[in-house]
């Protein structure tokens, strides 16, 4: 049996921020175990419509069978524009986007996503597609590895952890999370190293599964498709996906930049519902998972 999926983070406070209209249509872009989803359908009435993406296969078992108001789509949310024509679906009163990796990936040992198993170095969210970490790591060259892990995983000693693969490799392919920690623990401080550990291991994960790209995407599509008053809420869990979205919120684009029309006003799609969110320190205690989250949420501002 697979492991189960996580607890929700902060789901109050995401449901309640998307300030759900009975009859509205929705999409939560990061279906996972339904947590969200199941809650969202709980306050729409029977002219409602919840789209639910996961790319994940194993998400499927999740999916609320019989209930004509939920479809799910089984593709990357980078695709989010295209399934919503697709559907026919011209607007969306809220979209939702929890931006973690669930705990059942982290516990399911065969996907390689975990240091705490000696399991294949897998890592992808598609399993039915793309390259594997394994393949990443056998066939980029150093100035690959290294930029890798200095993007992905913000790591000072990139180059030397590149260095160390490649040499590692030389002798013998690296299949296993195992093979990556000998490669590359004589380069971690005794008191850092499992902090470290876990960067490199996300800066795989991103490559892998291209998730940088797929959040511009997803971003950029969700101000397309969002209505005037719609909500935009989207939780983070580390600095590289959260400053997409943050910018994307205060400035309508995912760089940062702020545009602004002939008489010097600036051009933002958005305007933000209240500060950043983050759990409190009971939920902290009792799900571990939400201890780095952070809630952001926007609205679409109406035209004047």
């Amino acid at each position: 049996m697979s492991p189960a999926y996580h607890t929700p983070v902060l789901l109050k406070e995401s449901i309640d921020g998307l300030n759900i209209v009975e009859g509205g249509t929705y999409a939560d872009v990061t279906f996972g175990g339904g947590g969200h989803s199941r809650e969202i359908l709980n306050r729409l009435d029977e002219q409602g419509r919840l789209y639910g993406f996961d790319q994940d296969a194993d998400a499927e078992q999740n999916i609320p069978h019989g209930d004509a108001r939920f479809t799910f789509v089984r593709s990357n949310f980078r695709y989010l524009w295209n399934f919503m024509r697709y559907y026919g679906v011209e607007e969306l009163d809220g979209i939702l986007a929890d931006l973690g990796v669930s705990s059942h990936h982290f516990d399911t040992e065969e996907r390689g996503f975990s240091f705490r198993f000696d399991a294949p170095l897998d890592m992808r969210m598609n399993t039915r597609e793309g390259l594997t970490a394994a393949d990443i790591l056998n066939n980029c060259d150093e100035e690959q590895l290294a930029t890798i892990f200095y993007l992905y995983g913000e790591l000072r000693d990139s180059r030397r952890l590149a260095q160390a693969i490649v040499k590692t490799r030389a002798s013998h392919p690296l299949r296993t999370t195992g093979d990556l920690l000998e490669a590359t623990r004589p380069l971690f401080a005794r008191d850092k190293e499992k902090k470290e550990v876990t960067k490199l291991f996300q800066a795989l994960r991103i490559e892998v599964n291209h998730e940088m790209d797929a959040l511009r995407e997803m971003l950029l599509a969700a101000t397309d498709l969002l209505r005037p008053g719609g909500r935009l809420v989207i939780l983070t869990y580390h600095s590289l996906e959260d400053r997409l979205v943050k910018n994307l919120m205060k400035t309508g684009n995912v760089e940062g930049e702020h545009k602004q029309d002939f008489f010097g006003n600036r051009l933002c799609p958005f305007r933000l519902v209240g500060k950043v969110i983050i759990p409190s320190a009971e939920e902290q205690q009792s799900n571990p998972r939400s201890r780095s989250a952070k809630l952001r949420i926007a609205e679409k501002k109406t035209e004047d």
